[in-house]
């Protein structure tokens, strides 16, 4: 490849994964072409990008990046995944994708998070982690708990009150 490709290559990468800081980094040169294009549907669904790159333009492309530790040291055929809401729900679907049967042969190679190197091991372990909607619904729960218990008990006062009123008018009546 000459310079001028290289190059070229280089800056489409960068344009691609610009303002990306969390990527997942998977082998899929082992599944036949039929099982790639049912793979990159699949994904293309859920919001996620495959790219299979050659590790010195990837390295190149992420030099001074969040994405450059995911590159060191890095061999063999590689294909980065990005996208999704976060990076806990692109894990849980690479690991999904990965234990499951219908792509046998697809396997995690690790990732980088916030700038970090995560090792396979590692991205299974963020798969288990609640995404960022669960998140956000467990915050919200903690938020509003100490607002609707407050309410209970102000409204259980008033209602235990108007009770005894009722309860108090009826007696008169008799």
């Amino acid at each position: 490849m000459s310079k001028l490709v290289k190059e070229c290559m280089t800056n489409d990468l960068k344009s691609r994964w610009d303002g990306v800081s969390d990527a997942l980094l998977v082998d899929v040169a082992a599944l036949e072409a039929n099982d790639t294009v049912a793979l990159r549907k699949q994904l293309r669904e859920k919001s996620i990008h495959l790219l299979v790159v050659k590790n010195s333009l990837a390295r190149r492309a992420t030099e001074g990046t969040s994405l450059g530790p995911a590159f060191e040291g890095l061999g063999g055929t590689t294909a980065v995944v990005w996208g999704s809401e976060d990076i806990v729900s692109l894990a849980k679907e690479v690991t999904k994708l990965a234990d499951g049967d219908d792509f046998d042969k697809f396997e995690t190679k690790g990732g980088v998070m916030d700038g970090a190197k995560l090792s396979p091991e590692e991205v299974k372990q963020v798969s288990k982690w609640p995404s960022r909607t669960e998140q956000l619904s467990m915050l919200m729960g903690q938020i509003l708990s100490p607002a609707a218990t407050l309410s209970g008990q102000l409204l259980a006062g008033g209602a235990n009150l108007a009770s005894q009123v009722k309860q108090i008018s009826e007696k008169e009546e008799e």
